[in-house]
């Protein structure tokens, strides 16, 4: 099997956070490829931004650290079995390292720099006494983020989702899909994090081979992403076209124009726009 993959990724700030002057509150990290299976973890994160998360930027930040580098080690833990070995009671202690890992990191940042008086003062004067009361008795929902992350190994791929954004398997011919179920509970401006309790137990998980006339690229996107376009059909073209593009003028372009490409969805959506493209080689 052809193992030459190659990972891309970018992260521009919304319109709407520039003219607020608020950061970009995405983050992305990869590693990989490595190893004669041709090993890569990808991930994005899309921190809250709401009052309460007023330090979310970090916790993405943690997020995709923490999910790249568990991941990394769980494949490498694997060894010569291979994703394909797994079923879904193995994948259970990833996601647990991957919560655990982001809570501890959390609670270092926070030792290094406790909450600020006027942090809390913020959040009570925008979403009432009660919201301030509930980060001062967990002060982990102030770094409130998603984590999206797909581990490939040889002829398979991992794919998690811990609250909304979008994955997309897109392959040489027929439809581009989304690995994952639905969750019911993404809508608005809602959605499952980190934050949560028992997180672990709310990724969404699959696993799918890689073989025959299996997907050539991986798409993560936070849901910036998806909002700047009118209906989904048009968002999913955007895998076809990138597979495309891809084809014409090679991944170095394709890298070299995303962030150009990613600007402009941020102009229709308002928000962050972050994205992690993995090129399996075929």
């Amino acid at each position: 099997m052809t193992v030459d993959r190659t990972v891309v990724g970018a992260s521009v700030r919304g319109t709407v956070h520039r003219r607020d002057g608020v950061p970009n509150q995405d983050a992305v990290a990869w590693a990989g490829p490595s190893g004669h299976e041709g090993r890569v973890v990808a991930a994005v994160s899309d921190g809250h931004g709401s009052p309460k998360a007023f330090r979310s930027r970090r916790g993405a930040q943690l997020a995709v650290k923490v999910g790249v580098e568990a991941g990394a080690a769980f494949l490498e833990r694997l060894g010569r079995a291979g994703l394909g070995a797994l079923d879904h009671h193995a994948w259970a202690p990833l996601t647990r390292e991957i919560v655990d890992r982001w809570a501890a990191d959390v609670r270092a940042d926070l030792a290094a720099g406790p909450l600020r008086e006027h942090e809390l003062a913020t959040v009570a004067e925008i979403d009432g006494p009660s919201a301030r009361r509930a980060v001062e008795s967990d002060p982990t929902l102030a770094y409130g983020a998603t984590l999206l992350l797909v581990a490939v190994m040889g002829s398979f791929a991992l794919f998690l989702q811990l609250g909304d954004g979008d994955i997309l398997v897109v392959p040489a011919a027929g439809r581009v899909a989304r690995p994952l179920r639905d969750d019911p509970r993404l809508f608005a401006n809602e959605t499952t994090s980190l934050c949560m309790p028992d997180a672990a137990r709310e990724f969404r998980i699959a696993c799918q081979p890689l073989t025959g006339p299996g997907p050539q690229v991986l798409l993560l996107a936070t849901d910036g992403l998806a909002n700047a376009y009118q209906d989904d059909t048009s968002f999913l073209q955007i895998g076809t076209d990138l597979l495309a593009r891809i084809g014409a003028v090679g991944m170095d372009a394709v890298a070299a124009e995303l962030e150009a490409f990613l600007q402009e969805a941020a102009e229709h959506s308002g928000d962050d726009v972050t994205v992690a493209v993995v090129w399996l080689g075929r």
